[in-house]
């Protein structure tokens, strides 16, 4: 930025000096009398030689100057586009930016084969999850009606509840979500669904609650206590792959905080479950911008989508990006993040530390398989709290 503008102030003084030295030549030229032009000119070619010379200079200088400010820019911008390309250039590897609904036309199409301002059809084959985990994202919008049968016409155990809690003792509080069907044909009920996935209230009920099972596990009220010791409430947080939502219920109940759920509904219903149980869910993939302001959070969730599986330069742009969305004082909690022991300390690891936020907790555990033995994975907890940055 200085080298610019004192090139720009070089320029502008070489310029005046030109226009200068040409008035006062052609002011010397006009006032020599007629009858002496000849010896006029003889007397004066050196002065004459010498302001042609000092004019040829400038003008030299003039385009030296031209050329340096221009390949100082040039330089300058590749420079920053490079360092600035080859960061976009990794992140598209993984993460189709813009164009990507573009890049799956017969899913596209699929999609949008419908007729305006007529019913919307049905999904079956899961067409805006497919787009989303591919980068199509956001989804085109479409013009269509989406379906709203009559609560006479429904089973009045499904009914939407009167009472605003998430954990409520009849597992048939779900009302009937157009989408619930395709994504279980069989199963319309939150009783017939997997209840490893979130689907039993019996069991997510006790989850986030003492006693904590081992040091891997954090309750709720530890998680509140050591917010409030921090002098960090936490009032707005995002709950990454969320499942059926039942932190950002214990959340609701235990502090009154208002907590997002992403999810995608590969293999169950979760956005209708989050939904039915009168929290909102945020039907997004991974590996997109988290859709939300700067610094606008107080707690960041990683749950339990958010392990190995994800590509080591993937996990970094989401974790960057978390830090993006979290306030200062905000706090990123790494919940049963599970890795290879062998690729841990030298992978994954030094993402999480890379932040350099506080560490509240960092628990460290072997995880096992249905029977118990270890299967050379381990998990990771930990809570952090992001810095004052300047």
């Amino acid at each position: 930025m200085a080298l610019s503008l004192g090139l720009n102030l070089l320029l502008l003084l070489a310029m005046v000096a030109t226009n200068l030295l040409s008035l006062y030549h052609l002011s010397t030229l006009s006032s020599s009398p007629p009858s002496s032009s000849f010896s006029s000119s003889s007397s004066s070619s050196p002065l004459l030689q010498q302001q042609i010379s000092h004019l040829s200079t400038i003008r030299s200088t003039i385009a030296h100057l031209t050329n340096l400010r221009s390949s100082s820019s040039s330089h300058l911008s590749s420079s920053s586009s490079s360092s600035s390309s080859s960061d976009l250039a990794l992140y598209a590897s993984f993460a189709s930016i813009a164009s990507a609904c573009h890049d799956h036309p017969d899913l596209l199409r699929r999609f949008m084969a419908y007729t305006p301002f007529h019913p919307c059809p049905p999904d079956p084959d899961h067409l805006a999850d497919s787009l989303s985990i591919r980068g199509c994202h956001p989804l085109p919008r479409r013009r269509c009606f989406s379906p709203s049968p009559s609560p006479n016409s429904v089973d009045p155990s499904r009914k939407i509840p009167n009472s605003a809690d998430p954990f409520p003792k009849n597992p048939n509080f779900a009302d009937p979500f157009p989408d619930w069907s395709p994504n279980s044909p069989a199963c319309e009920k939150f009783p017939c669904q997997n209840p490893d996935l979130g689907f039993s209230m019996a069991v997510e009920a006790k989850k986030f609650l003492p006693p904590a099972k081992s040091n891997l596990d954090l309750t709720v009220p530890e998680l509140l206590a050591m917010a409030g010791k921090m002098g960090s409430p936490i009032r707005v947080g995002i709950d990454l792959g969320g499942g059926s939502g039942t932190f950002a219920a214990r959340m609701k109940v235990a502090a009154g905080a208002v907590v997002v759920t992403t999810t995608l509904d590969l293999g169950a219903p979760f956005s209708a479950a989050v939904a039915a149980r009168g929290l909102v869910p945020l039907h997004t993939p991974l590996q997109q911008r988290i859709p939300v302001h700067d610094g606008a959070l107080d707690l960041v969730r990683c749950g339990r989508a958010v392990n190995r599986w994800i590509p080591v330069p993937v996990l970094e742009f989401l974790i960057f990006d978390v830090d993006r969305v979290l306030r200062s004082g905000g706090f990123l909690w790494i919940d049963h993040f599970f890795a290879k022991s062998a690729d841990f300390d030298r992978e994954f690891a030094p993402i999480f530390k890379k932040l350099g936020y506080r560490t509240l907790k960092w628990s460290v555990g072997n995880k096992t398989d249905s029977s118990g033995v270890r299967n050379g994975d381990l998990y990771l907890t930990a809570l952090m709290q992001k810095p004052t940055r300047g």
